[in-house]
């Protein structure tokens, strides 16, 4: 069994005892185990051994939401509401789908990017319509085999046709559109259950770090016999149900119009909330509704980028926690984010939240970031057994930053330099189940200048193909944009309008209730 000792380093545990404060000390490895930490640590004569002197060993960051499918489309996007970017990302009118070559070096693209900003563990929601193929999804999880990243993957799945997803649409849609846009019969609720056992079979354990997950897209996207056979084989097979809930004032007009309340108290009727219930955005959620996930014991990850990016809006993070709902952290797609890292992320928490109100109780600690950036992704991923924090027994998980860095000088409080002056560049290794996968910023797996070479080569065809898709959708585009005007202001009387909020955030925020 290999070992590995870093030896004299600052570390932070983020376990019950040590928390968010350092202490110097050695990590030893045993395989693909934490054995120790401690001081004065000795490993076996073969093992290899890290100088930490100067480094600061943490945790890998999890990244709990992201979609590996928007690798390419990094700055080809702004100035667009979700609704209205959906149709350039994730082409209603679609061209021929990316081939599996690409598809590689899209998947390794992100892994690479990932483990370079400190990403250990990251969730990828990956959609690859028009069509759920158990050899396509193999090629992403054999990219992030190659690169050694820990990752739970999905493929999404949609059943409810676009235009019956959305409020006002056959008010707003000529006939001709509509007729344009129906596609016909989608897939059914058993055939695509009897796919994910398949790819449980497949690849659900693979390596010992790589997982399958259950993802319906959202509830409004989705029949309810979907919905809740996604629900129930997820608790069997003890994994996560992952789902995009209320991220748009759109979303908010949907329950309404819709199901005739909101969508987190139709999940609730249906009974898909529990403990293995994660749920990505959480913006235009009310009491009533954070009372509900709450008492379930589902987990929020947090985009504060992308909802930024994309005008959805702020969730209401503090009153999630205080109503006892478990916090991670995601970056959500490269193209409604431009980025892979939590750093970012982070930052982005850290500082949105002072713009809620005066109180500054209410606002959000270092310590509580880096403890959504960490052990709560990896409950989102219900993997909090494994990752998270450093502990015996646990994987050995982690990354190891350099401290003689301007974002460190002089150094005041570590966790407070990490999430407010650090931004990923400082990670110097990553580790994964004990192997050092990322080496003073190489990647140690393959070659990387390679894989850039071949980006370079190939992608700018596809990018350029994929200019004839964005021209034929555009023709969509008012359509979608007067969809997002009405949402908006039918709300306008339940949510109030925050344009003169500090900081002037252009975005809806929800109202007490």
């Amino acid at each position: 069994m290999s070992g590995l000792l870093i030896r004299g380093a600052s570390i932070m545990t983020m376990d019950a005892e040590h928390g968010t404060e350092p202490f110097d000390g050695d990590v030893l490895v045993e395989g693909t185990r934490i054995a120790a930490v401690g001081a004065g640590l000795e490993a076996e004569p073969d093992s290899e051994v890290i100088d930490g002197r100067g480094k600061l060993v943490m945790p890998g960051l999890v990244n709990a939401h992201t979609h590996s499918s928007e690798t390419f489309f990094r700055g080809r996007y702004e100035k667009m509401p979700l609704e209205v970017w959906l149709l350039y990302a994730y082409p209603l009118l679609m061209g021929p789908v990316i081939d599996k070559e690409l598809l590689h070096l899209r998947s390794l693209l992100l892994a690479t990017e990932s483990l370079k900003a400190g990403v250990t563990t990251m969730t990828d929601c990956f959609f690859d319509p028009p069509d759920h193929d158990l050899d396509r999804l193999g090629t992403v999880f054999s990219a992030y085999e190659l690169a050694g990243i820990r990752a739970t993957v999905s493929s999404d799945v949609i059943n409810i046709p676009t235009l019956a997803a959305l409020p006002f649409a056959r008010d707003v849609f000529p006939p001709d559109i509509q007729r344009m846009i129906d596609f016909g019969p989608m897939i059914g609720a058993p055939e695509y259950l009897d796919f994910c056992r398949a790819a449980i079979a497949a690849f659900h354990g693979r390596v010992g770090r790589l997982n399958f997950q259950i993802a319906p897209s959202a509830p409004q996207r989705c029949t309810a016999d979907l919905l809740t056979g996604c629900f129930d084989l997820a608790r069997a097979h003890g994994m996560p149900f992952h789902c995009h809930v209320l991220e748009t004032v759109t979303q908010a007009v949907t329950g309404q119009e819709l199901y005739g309340g909101s969508l987190v108290r139709y999940m609730d009727d249906l009974g898909i909330l529990g403990r293995n219930t994660t749920i990505a955005h959480s913006v235009w959620v009310d009491d009533a509704d954070m009372a509900l996930m709450g008492q379930a014991g589902v987990s929020v990850v947090h985009n504060a980028v992308s909802n930024l990016k994309l005008g959805a809006g702020v969730a209401p993070v503090r009153r999630l926690m205080d109503a006892g709902v478990s916090l991670a952290l995601g970056t959500d797609g490269v193209s409604s984010n431009d980025t892979a890292s939590i750093f970012d992320v982070m930052r982005a928490a850290g500082l949105l939240h002072g713009a809620s109100g005066p109180d500054s109780s209410t606002w959000l600690s270092a310590a509580e970031i880096l403890r959504a950036a960490t052990l709560g992704g990896a409950r989102s991923a219900m993997i909090e057994d494994d990752c998270g924090s450093l502990e015996p027994g646990k994987a050995a998980d982690m990354i190891l930053i350099d401290l003689n860095d301007c974002a460190f000088m002089p150094l005041n409080d570590v966790a407070k330099h990490l999430v407010y002056a650090a931004n990923g560049s400082n990670v110097r290794t990553a580790i994964v189940a004990g192997e050092v996968v990322m080496r003073d910023r190489r990647m140690a797996r393959f070659d990387e200048d390679a894989l850039f070479d071949e980006i370079r080569d190939r992608v700018p065809a596809y990018l350029q193909a994929h200019t004839l898709v964005e021209r034929r959708n555009g023709l969509l585009e008012p359509y979608f944009a007067e969809i997002h005007r009405r949402s908006a202001a039918s709300h306008s009387g339940v949510y109030r309008y925050a344009g003169d909020a500090p900081l002037r955030l252009r975005n809806w925020l929800p109202a007490r209730a």
